[in-house]
């Protein structure tokens, strides 16, 4: 086996070692994960295809029933190509493949381009583009494995590998496990998208300062970038990501788990100050932010960050609870994130609402933001009183406890007429149901005023606030 595979040109150093036993294990590659059957049906000679398709057409229907079949059988052969690029029958949610990745790395869109071609068919242009993919990335240690599958389509049947032990071997190897499930969480990413037209839930509005949105869905292990403008949200790009080694939901320093909830980009770290390990940079995130710590959440250096010189990319699960990028991704992110002013949402799964809908469920808080407002104008602190917790806290350049913040507002107010402009809504539902708002205030007669970041809780019907941040 080893000498069929040289004679395939298999040149990079750490696939030659294992080769033989990818060979044998190709079913369980990205290959035929992307489209069971293909590699069969790719190696299988066209003509004993033709002549087993005649004789049972001439044997079982007349030519009328046979074309009606292969009318049929090309209607179903589009449906799996579209299925394999990721496109929805739903033409008004239909997204190729090449639009899902328009901004992804070129080396991912490679990939997808080297998956498509192999589930027509065509094993040999997708053998030729996968040699040039891992000649141009050699840490990308997947699409490594991909090409090794695609030589591994050229051997005789008669020469294959089928030694059981090797197999078992095989199929326990860790790093073989995390390749399979890397190379499924990409196919299901770019299977299943998200419906044209559609927000993930937690962003109800969002002002046009912010001109980019980050959410991160777990079990696709997927960072969706969407860019804000005045014709609201719109995705233009998704990468592949990891997250912790023990999953999501991180409660305590040192759980290897990633943080599930709202948050900011609060810097970019420039690499030079960094260790190789982060790559082409690091963009922390306010973890714990103010919900967290209200439940008691520890912990802290939460990045969103690059990977070793060495990996193109990790597995799924391989972070001490980071969102880690392939290096090029990161350079595009770098490029666009605000610090301050970007979100950043991680979610266990996204779901994506219409327009129409987020602005609906934005309307139930408007009418409570509007309703503390003009409290405070009113210089009423009782009735102030009723949208605070006992337990609120502000954190400003002078920070005030409890409710001696409402004294401090009144007087703020002093009756004037106040607008909010540039307001941003993200609503967070784990249990408890929160809203993060920011928005800036001027009075009337004034020409600047400040930025207020709010996090509210809802209890029963009504919204109550338990901390704010005075930004600027």
């Amino acid at each position: 086996m080893a000498d069929i595979v040289r004679r395939s040109r298999l040149r990079t150093p750490s696939l030659r070692r294992s080769a033989n036993m990818l060979a044998a294990f190709m079913t369980a590659s990205a290959l035929l994960l992307a489209t069971p059957g293909a590699a069969a049906a790719s190696t299988k000679p066209a003509s004993a295809k033709t002549s087993s398709a005649k004789a049972k057409a001439a044997h079982s229907r007349p030519a009328a029933r046979e074309a009606k079949a292969r009318t049929k059988k090309a209607a179903a052969a589009d449906a799996r190509t579209a299925a394999a690029k990721g496109t929805p029958r739903n033409k008004a949610a239909a997204v190729s493949s090449a639009a899902a990745i328009q901004q992804a790395s070129s080396a991912e869109a490679r990939l997808i381009a080297v998956y498509e071609l192999f589930g027509r068919g065509q094993a040999r242009p997708a053998l030729a583009k996968a040699r040039d993919l891992v000649r141009d990335y050699p840490n990308f240690q997947l699409a490594q494995l991909v090409y090794a599958d695609l030589l591994a389509t050229q051997v005789p049947p008669a020469h294959a590998f089928s030694d059981a032990t090797g197999i078992a071997r095989l199929r326990s190897d860790p790093a073989m496990a995390d390749l399979r499930e890397e190379s499924r969480r990409r196919l299901q990413a770019l299977r299943d998208r998200p419906p044209a037209g559609t927000v993930p839930s937690q962003f109800l509005a969002l002002s046009t300062r912010s001109r980019y949105a980050i959410a991160v869905d777990a079990s696709r292990s997927r960072l969706y970038l969407l860019e804000n403008s005045d014709k609201g949200l719109q995705l233009v790009a998704d990468y592949y990501v990891s997250v912790g080694k023990s999953g999501i939901g991180k409660a305590t320093e040192g759980d290897a788990r990633t943080p599930l909830g709202v948050y900011y980009v609060t810097s970019s770290l420039d690499p030079k100050s960094l260790r190789d390990f982060y790559g082409a940079g690091a963009l922390p995130i306010n973890y714990p932010n103010p919900y967290d710590v209200r439940r008691g959440k520890t912990g802290s250096g939460i990045w969103l960050h690059g990977t070793p010189p060495q990996q193109f990319s990790r597995a799924p699960l391989a972070s001490d609870g980071c969102v880690v990028m392939a290096n090029p991704d990161l350079k595009q992110l770098l490029r666009k994130v605000q610090i301050g002013a970007t979100p950043v949402v991680t979610a266990p799964s996204l779901q994506w609402i219409s327009r129409p809908q987020a602005e609906k469920e934005a309307q139930t808080f408007t009418s409570a933001i509007s309703a503390w407002k003009d409290a405070r104008a009113n210089g009423n602190e009782a009735q102030l009183k009723k949208f605070y917790l006992p337990d609120f806290q502000r954190n400003s350049k002078k920070n005030i406890d409890g409710f001696s913040v409402l004294h401090d507002e009144v007087e703020y107010a002093q009756g004037k007429r106040v607008q909010f402009k540039d307001m941003s809504f993200l609503h967070w539902r784990d249990g408890d149901d929160t809203m993060v708002a920011t928005f800036g205030e001027v009075f009337e007669g004034e020409k600047s005023g400040r930025t207020r970041r709010q996090y509210w809780l809802r209890q029963g019907s009504e919204w109550k606030l338990f901390h704010e941040e005075i930004l600027g």
